[in-house]
């Protein structure tokens, strides 16, 4: 049935009328003033791949790759701690500290060594010092510090009957300055890992460049300051709960400003299972960070609920950005449209429009 005023079409006609009036959707923007331009027939793009294949290949990392994202924040974090704790005179925080730092390095060389699958793969980055080169470089911070975290942490666990030889007693007088010297290399270790994801072509991770080493340092510090919160008696767990606090509220600061400034490739962040774990990041950490100012400085118990929150959060925010990267690289319109617009950019386009 067909009303007043209007020709019934065939189907085939209909089908091919619909198919021009689709065509001719939208109208394109001179390049000349403001006016209405002309109309277009090029039909709107669709992000597909020759026989449905990725535009990138997928990282071919697996989940021990965050695992050593986290563990390498931790160390990081609670060797600062243990270096304030030496320098305040708090005995079982700085032993704890030292001891949570060395545990968590071996952990993450662990998962790293154990998905290269080659363990002279991390013996043969030593050969050479390549400053323009993410790896190399973060290669050689994470061996300076581990030297200065590890002897510090052997320091506290030298046996009674030993501590009074001459090798004991010189590790002993060395333990601080080691101390200080794996602190002073921490924010290095924190955010290399940053670095060196954002420096590949997944746009999850390249688009995060300038914010997500922020990130990266506010969670190592959030769960460095969380660990001590767990270990030391509340009289001294002081500085880990100021480290603590500070930590949890710039990378809170910093997802947030993070998520701000992505466009397209925000959706992976905010979507899926990718999104449910940076949103229980968030929740775990806002809970840390609120424990951490209005009970932890009254209650061991509460102190350790808010640093167990902040370290689950520092994980889920580890795992969340990995998850993101391997997520952006299953759809082409991750990598074609933020490519595109850099180089509409860069063409002057944006400024004519």
């Amino acid at each position: 049935m067909t009303r007043p005023g209007s020709a019934e079409l065939p189907s085939d006609a209909g089908g091919s009328a619909a198919r021009s009036a689709h065509m001719f959707q939208g109208l394109r923007r001179g390049r000349r003033g403001r006016g209405g331009g002309e109309p277009t027939v090029v039909p709107e793009a669709e992000f597909r791949s020759y026989y449905g294949r990725p535009v990138l290949k997928a990282p071919v990392w697996e989940w021990k790759i965050a695992a050593y994202l986290f563990c390498g924040g931790l160390a990081a974090g609670s060797s600062v701690v243990a270096a304030g704790a030496d320098l305040t005179n708090r005995p079982t925080l700085r032993r704890s500290s030292r001891l949570g730092s060395l545990g968590a390095l071996l952990a993450s060389l662990y998962f790293l060594v154990s998905d290269l699958g080659r363990p002279e793969r991390f013996h043969h980055m030593l050969r050479v010092l390549k400053p323009t080169s993410p790896m190399s470089v973060g290669t050689w911070i994470l061996s300076a510090f581990g030297a200065g975290a590890g002897a510090a942490a052997v320091s506290e666990v030298v046996p009674s009957r030993l501590r009074r030889t001459w090798p004991a007693r010189l590790l002993h007088r060395l333990a601080r300055p080691l101390g200080v010297s794996a602190a002073a290399t921490a924010p290095g270790v924190a955010s290399y890992t940053a670095v060196l994801l954002s420096h590949t072509a997944v746009p999850g991770w390249s688009e995060v460049r300038d914010e997500l080493p922020f990130v990266f340092v506010g969670s190592a510090a959030a769960s460095g300051g969380g660990f001590g919160m767990i270990c030391a008696p509340v009289s001294e767990a002081g500085p880990a709960r100021a480290f603590a606090a500070a930590g949890a509220a710039g990378e809170l600061v910093a997802s947030r400003v993070m998520e701000h400034r992505l466009g397209l490739v925000g959706e992976v962040y905010r979507e899926g299972h990718v999104g449910r774990l940076r949103r229980a990041s968030e929740a775990l950490t806002a809970a840390g960070l609120a424990g951490t100012l209005l009970v932890a400085h009254r209650s061991r118990a509460g102190a350790a609920a808010s640093g167990l929150a902040l370290l689950a959060g520092s994980a889920l925010q580890r795992f969340g950005v990995f998850e993101a990267g391997v997520a952006s690289t299953k759809d082409p319109k991750y990598v074609v449209v933020p490519q595109r617009e850099r180089l509409d950019v860069r063409n002057g386009v944006g400024r004519e429009s």
